[in-house]
């Protein structure tokens, strides 16, 4: 990627020294980000839930926090701040087509543990978007796992982790998040885990249509890079997940898609660039509505 010409986003907090022991996650959200998690990471949701479980009531808090700058940050969190900064210039482009307000995302860049608005945030959950305080948080250090476990390589396949946590602050701005919520407990688990799918799914969409707009705009791709962002959503399809993890593979209990669905939607919002070519079956929100 080329990204040594592009600024560094100015909403990117970095975090230090927290304990974040004292969010409570249980049901509702918390518990999604959980289960989808352990997923993206291989594994076991319920060894996650109760690590976080253990740790939970010990005290702790955010610790020192202040504006990521170059002064203080390191080339990997330097990076994510710049593709976070191009996330901004292409929704805020998306946006104002619509006739709307792109409101922009805080990033949150952290060590081992946080808290976030919808419970405490641990590096072993990986990264994840929370609605209620519309931040991404990110431990850089999943990048590292990213390589070594999940065998992708590339800058690219950084920024397309960044820009599907964007997309889902997207969803959030458009209503559509709000959709996938509100039919918790009014359907059985297997229908939301259906429509969990399609909410990750145009997430991915949305990934791939950044790239489209951002390469327009700067000129970022490099050869290979579609094929890292490519291989990076085939890596955390649910299907190779759950196949590695547990050793079989259940349909049911799919939260993101499989390797090739995850590739299609990625595909699509590349090749498109066009927002209204991203209703994975969950809806497109205001946007459906826009000309």
């Amino acid at each position: 990627m080329r990204l040594d010409d592009e600024q560094m986003s100015d909403n990117v907090e970095k975090r230090s020294g927290g304990g974040a022991r004292t969010g409570i996650i249980g049901g509702g959200i918390g518990a999604v980000i959980i289960f989808v998690i352990a997923l993206f990471l291989k594994q076991d949701p319920q060894t996650v839930m109760q690590a976080v479980q253990q740790v939970q009531g010990n005290g702790g808090g955010e610790g020192t926090s202040e504006q990521l700058t170059k002064d203080n940050s390191s080339a990997i969190e330097q990076f994510s701040a710049k593709v976070l900064h191009s996330t901004e210039d292409v929704w805020s482009d998306q946006f104002a087509k619509m006739g709307m307000t792109y409101y922009k995302p805080k990033m949150v860049l952290f060590t081992d543990a946080t808290v976030s608005g919808c419970g405490g945030a641990e590096s072993a959950m990986g990264p994840f978007y929370c609605p209620a305080d519309k931040k991404v948080y990110l431990d850089v250090s999943f990048f590292n796992e990213l390589e070594q476990r999940f065998r992708v390589q590339g800058d690219f396949a950084k920024a397309y982790v960044i820009a599907h946590e964007v997309g889902h602050h997207v969803q959030n701005l458009l209503g559509i998040s709000n959709k996938l919520h509100s039919l918790r407990g009014r359907v059985s688990e297997t229908e939301y885990n259906k429509y969990s799918v399609m909410l990750e799914l145009q997430a991915d969409f949305f990934a791939g249509l950044w790239a489209n707009h951002a390469d327009k705009m700067k000129k970022i791709l490099e050869s290979g890079d579609i094929e890292s962002g490519l291989n990076a959503a085939s890596a955390v399809g649910d299907d190779k997940l759950q196949q590695a993890s547990t050793g079989r593979i259940v349909p049911d209990a799919f939260t993101h898609g499989t390797s090739a669905q995850r590739m299609s939607w990625f595909k699509k919002g590349y090749e498109t660039g066009d927002i209204h070519q991203g209703d994975t079956g969950i809806g497109l929100g205001t946007a459906a509505n826009a000309n």
